[in-house]
């Protein structure tokens, strides 16, 4: 099949979280099995970095990606406003070549132009809102225009759209889409990623943390969304029980770094907290290995990837009921918790009082995520959605 992916950011724009990592893995298993991938994307890198941008597609892995270059980078990564004028006759001129566009995320302009295009020209096309249909957090007002002028007709217009957890489904359904129109395909990892992990220490080495410090570990971007501030409240309690704990916080900042270490300082706790920035590939797994527990408290998180790579490195994950994953892992790997600082506190030293119950949460979570949890089940999801998109197209 011919398949267009649209994504605002794509590999390497890792600071800009997860949907990158899905759109990336996703669109490259398609690749390997033979499917022409093409991807429509912008510049868009990080805070301060762009991509290059060029007339013609890059060769990545097997696909096209064509990167469309952004009027702000500013606008971009500050506000998620991806203006990129060349995108409007690229997707005009182009669309109606491809079996299938697939729409990464919710409320974007690129989405507004594409699907537009799609139907005009009677191409089938799958929405992908990766946890962005809620009007939460910031800009809610944005939001409902954008709902008004193209959301509604955007989802009510898809051939399927694609969920990643029943909190998802429930989302797509409040927002009129039938349920036979909504494909479940959960999130993944490689495996072969995974198969030989770096010896311990490492990281620990790197930032100067002590073999007898008790590592609790969050990484991700650090958004306010994420619940950083329920787990410094929750660290605080956890530090007057286990004395020798040391909270690390991994990612790229995206707007709440400064408030997190302000409230990190205020509660006391500063001096056990390690702010370490972005961190990816080897350095990444380096760190999940050297962790005694992985921590994701997000106040909303429609999935939560970075469970499954902390459960692939063997390493005991404590998260909120709000994480989607809980969903999948939830008594069978890892520690779910409702959302508040003392019970987050109780999942992590129940883990770090118990170094069996910790070995074997990890030793579980490695075995599941490694045999349920790889890229190329989600990809065989993908490719009888997407055949099921294009048969009804010739109907």
């Amino acid at each position: 099949m011919r398949i267009l992916q649209v994504i605002p950011y794509f590999y390497p724009a890792w600071a800009y979280g997860g949907p990158v990592r899905v759109a990336y893995e996703l669109s490259r298993g398609l690749a390997r099995r033979g499917h022409e991938v093409v991807v429509f994307t912008t510049d868009a890198m990080d805070r301060r970095e762009r991509t290059e941008s060029r007339p013609g597609p890059l060769e990545l892995e097997g696909m096209k990606v064509y990167r469309f270059r952004n009027l702000s980078n500013y606008l971009a990564y500050n506000h998620h406003l991806f203006l990129s004028p060349r995108f409007v006759p690229a997707a005009r001129g182009g669309v109606r070549s491809f079996d299938v566009v697939h729409l990464h995320e919710y409320r974007t302009l690129q989405n507004a132009v594409a699907y537009r295009c799609a139907r005009n020209q009677h191409v089938p096309y799958v929405v992908h809102a990766n946890g962005s249909l809620p009007r939460i957090m910031t800009k809610k007002g944005l939001k409902r225009v954008y709902d008004f002028l193209f959301g509604k007709d955007l989802l009510k217009q898809a051939s399927r759209v694609v969920s990643v957890s029943s909190v998802e489904t429930e989302q797509y359904k409040a927002m009129g889409v039938a349920g036979d129109r909504i494909a479940m395909v959960p999130h993944g990892i490689e495996p072969s990623e995974y198969e030989t992990l770096p010896p311990k220490g490492a990281f620990r080495k790197r930032h100067g943390i002590g073999e007898g410090d008790r590592v609790i570990l969050y990484l991700g971007r650090v958004h306010k969304i994420k619940g950083l501030d329920l787990l410094a409240r929750a660290f605080g309690d956890i530090l007057r029980a286990v004395p020798e704990a040391r909270l690390v916080v991994a990612g790229s900042d995206d707007g709440y770094l400064h408030a997190m270490k302000k409230l990190a300082d205020d509660l006391g706790i500063g001096g056990r907290a390690l702010f370490v920035g972005p961190i990816y590939e080897r350095s990444k797994l380096e760190a999940y290995v050297d962790a005694d527990v992985y921590v994701l408290p997000s106040t909303y998180e429609i999935f939560g990837v970075t469970v499954l790579e902390a459960c692939a490195c063997g390493t005991p994950v404590v998260l909120t009921d709000r994480c989607g994953v809980a969903d999948h892992i939830g008594g069978r790997a890892g520690i779910v918790v409702p959302y508040e600082a003392t019970k987050v506190a109780g999942g992590v030293l129940d883990v770090l009082r118990s170094g069996d119950r910790g070995k074997r949460l990890g030793q579980a979570g490695r075995k599941l995520v490694m045999e349920e949890f790889g890229w190329s089940k989600a990809v065989d999801k993908l490719e009888a959605l997407y055949a099921g998109a294009a048969r009804e197209r010739g109907t």
